[in-house]
């Protein structure tokens, strides 16, 4: 466990900028349609019900979108100073990873399905 965070560590310091972005929006595309894609709570919990309701793969999606923030924070900080956000900022992610998760929305909800 200890060389497993060492080798995170280091591979995360030689990270330039353009990569660590990459890696953001990497992660938002997958983060955003995971609950679209998946039965299972955060792919670990199966659950009772046949199908996960719309409100547990909001709450999934608000989840993840604060998970990945969390991620872009670490990786800003590694970079050099982190800088301070407005609500400007925030506001523009949300709508980003909402646009991010459309894709999943109409594979799951607004896809026909054979009868």
């Amino acid at each position: 466990m200890r060389y497993l965070r060492h080798w995170l560590t280091e591979w995360i310091h030689r990270l330039n900028n353009s990569t660590a972005g990459w890696i953001i929006i990497f992660l938002m595309v997958v983060s955003a349609n995971f609950p679209f894609m998946t039965e299972s709570l955060l792919g670990v919990w199966r659950l009772k019900r046949a199908e996960k309701p719309f409100y547990m793969r909001l709450m999934e999606l608000i989840f993840l979108y604060f998970m990945v923030l969390g991620i872009a924070r670490l990786l800003e900080s590694n970079a050099g100073n982190a800088f301070s956000q407005g609500w400007q900022f925030y506001a523009v992610t949300v709508c980003l990873f909402l646009v991010l998760a459309f894709p999943g929305f109409v594979f799951r909800h607004l896809r026909r399905r054979p009868s």
